[in-house]
């Protein structure tokens, strides 16, 4: 004879099935889709306190605020232009998890010689534009930049620029600069530090050695620029930073040094259309937050957020681009 069901029961069961649903449904969504919503690495392939690394903790402050995603942590990977992050990205086949920072830096680094590019990654969105500054320390006798390039073209050899990796976007402004006074690229003393924090040590310090003028992100030099330790000498910039001082390098009579370095988010290979469009859809909510907005408006960055297609198209017509900007002013 069938046991009479008691409204207890009935209760006990419906319970356990909804549980048992919820439970299904959580395994699915753990299998295919929010893995990065749960957790979520981003690489800056340089050291802390660089640009990189200023982008990537940004990113960090404002996914925590908003609650897109449950964890969200920074790893630094420094060395060679960003290569050797990439080179671990690159054999992170298949990881939903992780992004990495990228830009016009890493392209020069690709360049010269790595075994590994941008191509070997997944695209996930360009975020904005940062801009470089040529900077001196206060006691130089550099005034301005005219000053600086009179000197320089006088003997080349005699003073060496500092800023980041060899073939990195301060090296190529560095070129760019030379060339537009009559300074051939082999000429260039370049000297390059694994960030802005270490090449404003540099600059700062007297030890035999060192450099006494310099090319970095605006942010690398900024608080040294406030406190009156740099001088600024030129911005390369289409226009002037908002509340900041610093004369364009159009202004000063050289619009041909106009490099702008990029900054971007890309994920490892090889992982599903899923994933991508979830980690697409995170930056996305990203950049729309209050805090992202003030992270732009604070940092002097440019907003320019491209995604999908279009963004890998333009990685692939930038590196085309800064390979014959390194050829051309022979850094590469």
């Amino acid at each position: 004879m069938a046991k009479k069901l008691t409204p207890w029961s009935i209760v006990s069961t419906v319970v356990v099935l909804v549980l048992a649903g919820f439970a299904v449904a959580d395994a699915r969504d753990t299998e295919t889709t929010g893995k990065a919503r749960a957790s979520l690495t981003v690489m800056a392939p340089a050291a802390a306190g660089g640009g990189w690394d200023l982008v990537a903790r940004e990113a960090q402050q404002s996914l925590r605020k908003n609650k897109l995603v449950s964890t969200v942590q920074v790893s630094n990977v420094p060395g060679a232009a960003g290569t050797i992050g990439l080179s671990q990205l690159a054999r992170m086949q298949g990881q939903p998890n992780i992004l990495m920072v990228t830009g016009t830096v890493m392209l020069g680094g690709i360049a010269r010689g790595s075994e590994f590019s941008l191509g070997k990654t997944t695209p996930i969105a360009r975020l904005a534009e940062d801009f470089q500054v040529v900077a001196v320390p206060a006691g130089s006798p550099y005034r301005t930049l005219d000053d600086f390039l009179k000197a320089w073209k006088a003997e080349p050899g005699a003073i060496p620029v500092g800023g980041g990796s060899a073939g990195g976007v301060d090296h190529l402004v560095a070129g760019q600069l030379a060339k537009a006074v009559g300074i051939p690229g082999s000429a260039v003393k370049y000297t390059p530090h694994s960030g802005g924090g270490e090449l404003t040590i540099s600059l700062l310090s007297t030890a035999a050695g060192t450099v006494n003028i310099g090319v970095s992100g605006y942010n690398d030099f900024r608080d040294m620029i406030d406190s009156g330790k740099l001088r600024a000498l030129a911005v390369v910039a289409p226009e002037r930073l908002a509340g900041v001082n610093i004369p364009t390098m159009s202004e000063l009579g050289y619009p041909e040094v106009d490099l702008v370095n990029w900054r971007g988010l890309v994920a490892a290979p090889g992982i599903a259309e899923s994933d991508r469009a979830e980690l697409t859809a995170i930056v996305t909510e990203m950049v729309a937050t209050s805090e992202w907005r003030a992270a732009v408006t604070r940092n002097r960055w440019k907003e320019n957020f491209l995604t999908g297609a279009d963004f890998e198209k333009f990685i692939a017509e930038e590196q085309t681009a800064i390979t014959a900007l390194l050829k051309e002013l022979g850094l590469a």
